[in-house]
């Protein structure tokens, strides 16, 4: 008796505990899932379920890359424009025929892809970082660089991927499938599988939490700062380019509006995952959870008459708002 009276407040202390910040997306994208099954049976369809997932890919990946730079004490708002600029460049390589045959364009189009993203993010960084630069201001100016560039490159048209031999290699990638499962939801998960393990599991991913939670701590600490950040634009970057090579086989063309208001989709997400905006708190399977919901939310609107698919904006643009008075709320436990 008197073990089992000893283990009783124990038990209460273990659910007063819980991290309510980490658990609240996962309870909503349940409750969403409900919510979605009532409005349109279709809606709980597997096929349903798997092409939301699949069309969640491009925001989900780049919110890990975004909850890096979020959680580092960063903010990049230029990762739409990047989106435009990274899949153009690879789409013009693919049409250059540097190499003889498809599937050696394909590889190197992907190295291609994978380095003018991670310059990308290292220009955003090094702006930030050695210029003294405000993250905000920084990006806001590589937003209208990158989507300028894009604008340039197409003369305000679209640039399409002209081989059929490249697009039919190509095409697996965003619409095939393994064991029944998506191309793209395979790449969400191994993406954030990744990012979580580094953000979690190395040393690195410490100090960008550190970084975040209190600057000057971490430089009396001896962790090189500029480093963490720039390096935390880097893998947005990459994230970027990751989520191009999945882009550009599903329309196979690029144009001066592509990726446009994906930051806003991206910082939603990584807020709705829980990471905090003012940094050092990053919940990368939260940020994946994110994602999910934000496309959810656009479905249930498509597949009921509620509200008007017009308003999906607006509804993103509020999600974001009630996510940050949670968090605030949250906080103050």
């Amino acid at each position: 008796m008197t073990d089992l009276a000893a283990n009783k407040p124990s038990a209460r202390i273990s659910w007063r505990n819980i991290d309510l910040a980490a658990v609240a997306p996962f309870v909503a994208l349940a409750l969403l899932l409900v919510l979605g099954a009532f409005a349109n049976p279709n809606f709980i369809s597997i096929d349903n379920l798997l092409n939301v997932l699949t069309r969640s890919a491009f925001i989900a990946i780049i919110a890990v890359g975004a909850t890096f730079v979020i959680s580092s004490g960063g903010l990049d708002l230029s990762v739409g424009s990047m989106v435009a600029f990274v899949a153009s460049l690879t789409i013009m390589f693919l049409n250059s025929g540097a190499f003889a045959g498809p599937g050696a364009m394909l590889a190197a189009a992907v190295v291609v892809a994978i380095l003018i993203g991670a310059a990308c993010g290292l220009a955003n960084g090094l702006i930030t970082t050695l210029g003294r630069i405000e993250p905000f201001i920084a990006t806001l100016g590589t937003m209208g660089i990158y989507r300028g560039l894009t604008t340039w490159l197409s003369q305000g048209g679209a640039i399409t991927l002209r081989s059929p031999d490249i697009q039919s290699l190509y095409r697996p990638a965003y619409f095939g499938s393994v064991l029944g499962v998506p191309v793209p939801i395979i790449v969400i998960v191994a993406t954030a599988a990744l990012g979580a393990f580094v953000l979690y599991r190395t040393r690195y991913g410490r100090h960008v939490l550190a970084v975040g939670s209190n600057e000057d701590v971490a430089r009396y600490s001896g962790i090189p700062v500029s480093r963490v950040r720039t390096l935390a634009y880097v893998i947005q970057g990459l994230c970027v380019a990751v989520t191009c090579l999945l882009y550009i086989p599903r329309l196979g063309s690029t144009s001066a509006t592509t990726g446009l208001m994906w930051e806003l989709q991206a910082i939603t997400a990584v807020v709705i995952g829980g990471t905090a905006l003012r940094g050092g708190v990053g919940r990368i399977w939260g940020t994946v959870c994110g994602a999910f919901i934000l496309e959810i939310v656009g479905n249930i609107m498509l597949l009921s008459n509620f509200v008007s698919e017009y308003l999906i904006g607006a509804i993103q643009g509020a999600i974001i708002i009630v996510a940050m008075l949670v968090q605030r709320s949250l906080a103050r436990r």
